[in-house]
């Protein structure tokens, strides 16, 4: 039986492939040959990423792939556990400038890729520019890959003695919508801030950076639609890892946080509506509450799903702000997701060379809700440049056939 914290690939489908990427802008143009190299001399250090889908005991497992990993030369998605990706589920594309790296979300979060991110621009910069940077902190071949990486993140907490958190956050079954009657056009939008500018508000208006997203985001809502009495309700996506002190694991465990804003709420008292939002979030995102989580996953109790809808808006916040000496070197970091059925919007936000970068993505071409936002960051103060816009672009993955029966290991 596969362990708790070994990756849900069922959570990955052609209708939904719950596909995550990092997308960067170089300040030249990507040479696919060394990134090629790159991808490849980097298989030792993470081989949990190099990986096609396997059936063992009439379980969906990941075994080492032998195949190079893809990389393309193409904007173009092609999908996962395919001829196309050499039945990987991770794959390289580039145009230009630009360079990113996507993978099922199922297999790994944020938090988790960043560090193989890292580690290929220090090679790839490394080899394209002749410079020797310092190595520490980056995950090199030639390391150990120590267990904390691999093994059970959470093997030191007595679950049994876990008991039910004092609080615990009530999903909001019928609150406010951004998608009724709209197209599905996915379109990701590419935002900057300055991270001097946005911090000295967050200090002056009693805010975090997730929750000040949130509270402009909800302001944004409710200029979108001021008829609607619903409950605008925004998921703040929770590392359980960095909480419960586990920051090395490569396995997904995230949560949410939910902040509610009803129609009473009063959102042009920013820093009351900031307060309010603190001591929200404050209540959910702590060690009582991921521990019960992650003992509920532990046990079975708590299925994934991606089916459910559960939220207005989604705010996620990599908190990861240096590629140390590469800084440099890189002029854009986004984090993009492929969407799904969980929330109507999301906001992924990451910060690189004091600049907060978003990835405003939406399930819907109209720009309404965008300039609603833009609009109510203009009127607090806070600059925001729109660098570009596009369709959104990401990997799909061909159908993982279910297993009939048991048996050895086959491949599917």
């Amino acid at each position: 039986m596969l362990e708790y914290y070994e990756p849900y690939l069922n959570l990955s489908s052609p209708e939904h492939s719950n596909t995550m990427g990092v997308i960067l802008s170089l300040h030249d143009p990507v040479d696919g040959e060394i990134l090629r190299s790159v991808a490849e001399e980097l298989r030792v250090r993470f081989p949990y990423f190099y990986v096609k889908v396997a059936c063992r005991n009439n379980e969906v497992i990941t075994v080492p792939n032998p195949l190079p990993m893809t990389v393309r030369n193409s904007w173009d998605s092609i999908n996962f556990n395919s001829e196309d990706s050499n039945y990987h589920l991770a794959t390289w594309k580039y145009d230009d400038r630009r360079v990113a790296f996507e993978i099922p979300h199922s297999l790994t979060d944020g938090a988790g890729v960043l560090p193989y991110i890292k580690s290929a621009m220090f090679l790839y910069l490394s080899k394209a520019t002749g410079q020797r940077f310092n190595p520490a902190g980056f995950r090199l071949p030639g390391d150990v890959i120590p267990d904390s990486e691999i093994g059970d993140p959470f093997r030191d907490i007595d679950f049994d003695s876990v008991k039910s958190p004092l609080y615990k956050k009530e999903l909001i079954p019928d609150f406010f919508r951004l998608v009724s009657g709209m197209d599905r056009d996915k379109r990701v939008f590419y935002l900057k801030l300055s991270e001097s500018q946005v911090m000295e508000f967050c200090k002056k208006n009693d805010a975090s950076l997730n929750v000040l997203f949130c509270v402009m985001l909800a302001k944004a809502a409710r200029k979108y639609d001021p008829v609607c009495e619903k409950t605008i309700t925004v998921s703040v996506a929770i590392n359980h890892k960095a909480i419960l002190g586990n920051l090395d694991n490569y396995r997904m465990f995230v949560g949410q946080a939910i902040l509610d804003f009803p129609k009473n709420r009063d959102l042009d008292d920013i820093r009351k509506a900031c307060t309010i939002g603190r001591g929200q979030l404050m209540l959910q995102a702590d060690p009582e509450n991921s521990v019960w989580d992650i003992k509920n996953r532990k046990s079975r109790l708590q299925s994934i799903s991606f089916d459910v809808p559960q939220a207005s808006i989604c705010v996620s916040y990599v908190n990861d702000r240096s590629f140390g000496p590469l800084d440099p070197y890189i002029e854009e970091m986004y984090i993009v997701t492929s969407l799904s059925k969980i929330t109507d919007m999301l906001c992924e936000v990451t910060c690189i060379n004091h600049s907060f970068f978003l990835a405003f993505l939406q399930p819907f071409s109209s720009e309404k809700f965008l300039e609603c936002f833009l609009e109510e960051l203009h009127v607090v103060g806070i600059p925001c440049e729109l660098l570009r816009s596009e369709p959104l672009q990401m990997c799909g993955i061909d159908r993982i056939p279910v297993p009939q029966s048991y048996g050895d290991e086959t491949y599917l």
